[in-house]
């Protein structure tokens, strides 16, 4: 039996930061009002006509490859999560393939939003363990700020998003080394979808986009979010506790959970549940925002580079996110 052992991890973000002053400019928000409610203090906003959705995934996929002592050619399937992708189609697994330069190799699309990552992470996975591919690369990439309503009537969405991109190598391992991706857990419940979510353009109306739809809210993301924070909660503790459950492992062995970075507070009661230190559960929303597909795979690239990732711990994935859909995964690096 074949397991799918992470080889690299990298990320990239834009060079523009915003800070919570910079906001306080557009709408009106204070800096403490922002850090309270979300702990974020800064993001990063891509820079037109240089960063894209693809290109940002291409740079953090790199810096994978790189630390994985791999090249491009040696890719068998690229899973691309994103909800934000370069143009309406293609999708932007195609734009990343062939700025890798590795034509003919398939590129798979995930539009599960903040958890599309780790439904990645599944995906690349199961086609590792049946033996069809040997070496996958899972990316989340996000450009949010070009949709973000940047005025006092948008403030509650436009202070939580940023940019940027993290990218994975998994390859096909021994299930005997006791390395690699332990399991995955995904779930959705559609009834909650327009509770997150961004109407335009749709396929529903003739045609996809009017001007009229430019004007309208829907056109813009919309989150109730009270409702995002009851349910994000219990689902984080639910979907994380699956995995140690189907594992037959206890929460105190966990060495570092990378949840989704939605919101610090999010986070914080999670970790308090649980029960772990802080120096336990990985945290960069502050520095960065919540980048949606992109946020665990950044936070995991950081977290490795800072040495608190390292050969052998137990690392737990957990997300959720707009669907509404939730996710886990254990892997032992």
């Amino acid at each position: 039996m074949y397991t799918s052992i992470v080889k690299g991890v990298g990320h990239y973000v834009p060079e523009n930061v915003v800070t919570n002053e910079d906001l306080t400019k557009l709408m009106d928000t204070t800096n403490e009002w922002i850090v309270e409610r979300t702990g974020i203090t800064e993001r990063r906003f891509f820079t037109e006509g240089k960063d894209t959705t693809s290109t940002m995934a291409a740079e953090a996929s790199k810096v994978a490859l790189e630390r994985a002592g791999l090249e491009a050619s040696d890719i068998d399937l690229i899973v691309f999560a994103t909800i934000t992708p370069d143009y309406y189609f293609p999708g932007s697994g195609v734009l990343l393939q062939r700025q890798l330069g590795i034509a003919g190799v398939p590129a798979l699309d995930v539009r599960n939003a903040c958890s599309g990552f780790v439904y990645g992470v599944s995906v690349a996975d199961q086609f590792i363990k049946t033996g069809m591919y040997k070496t996958v690369l899972v990316v989340g990439s996000e450009v949010q700020s070009s949709g973000l309503q940047m005025n006092t009537e948008g403030r509650g969405v436009a202070v939580i998003f940023g940019d940027g991109a993290g990218a994975m190598i998994l390859q096909r391992g021994e299930e005997e080394s006791g390395r690699g991706v332990l399991s995955t857990h995904l779930h959705a419940d559609g009834n909650f979808a327009e509770e997150l979510c961004m109407k335009y353009p749709s396929s529903s109306y003739k045609p996809w986009m009017t001007h009229e739809m430019v004007d309208d809210p829907g056109s813009k993301a919309y989150m109730n979010g009270n409702l995002v924070f009851k349910h994000a909660v219990v689902r984080f503790m639910e979907v994380i506790g699956e995995a140690l459950a189907a594992n037959k492992i206890p929460k105190e062995d966990i060495d570092m959970l990378v949840p989704h970075q939605a919101n610090l507070r999010i986070s914080e009661f999670v970790r308090q549940k649980l029960g772990l230190p802080k120096e336990k559960v990985y945290n960069n929303i502050m520095r960065y925002g919540n980048t949606t597909g992109a946020s665990i795979p950044i936070a995991l690239s950081e977290a490795w580079a800072e040495g608190k990732i390292k050969e052998g711990d137990l690392v737990c994935l957990a997300a959720f996110g707009s669907g509404f859909t939730w996710a886990s995964s254990l892997i032992r690096w």
